[in-house]
């Protein structure tokens, strides 16, 4: 059953020239968004975001997570269509995530028709939902922080 939640997951890969991001194409609709889909009752939100990584890409566990700051809340319509948990219940709260990917390449549902492995400044202009803007801001904005530190570190 599901859980009232949501987990949004955005894959990362450091390469030479810097980080990028994957960003998935939806096959319902003509957008590009980042790994996401609701929690199932009894798991926590980073169990969900590792499953929901690897339903839509086959990512595993081997994967590096990153729990961010960035939360919203979403209207309980706009993610299942009806008052799933009762009338009650109007928003859900969705999680975001950062998945550190050694393998680049995704093996996609059938909720994605592609993907691509973008700078985060095209991701950021592809992206539809401001939900994924913002946690993609959080988690870049995150890893160059850390690898300052580790340049730091080095010279040391």
């Amino acid at each position: 059953m599901r859980a009232p939640y949501q987990v949004l997951v955005i894959p990362f890969v450091f390469r030479e020239l810097g980080i990028e991001y994957a960003i998935l194409k939806r096959s319902d609709m003509d957008y590009w968004q980042a790994i996401a889909g609701g929690g199932e009752m009894g798991e926590t939100p980073e169990q969900s975001a590792r499953r929901e990584a690897f339903e839509e890409t086959g990512l595993g566990e081997d994967c590096g997570l990153i729990h961010l700051d960035s939360k919203t809340s979403l209207p309980v319509e706009h993610v299942v269509g009806h008052f799933l948990w009762g009338e009650e219940v109007f928003v859900i709260p969705e999680y975001s995530f950062g998945l550190e990917v050694y393998d680049q390449k995704l093996n996609l549902s059938k909720e994605h028709t592609a993907y691509k492995w973008v700078i985060y400044e095209e991701a950021v202009s592809a992206l539809k939902w401001d939900s994924n803007k913002t946690a993609l801001w959080e988690l870049h904005t995150r890893l160059n922080i850390i690898n300052r530190q580790k340049e730091n570190y080095v010279k040391l």
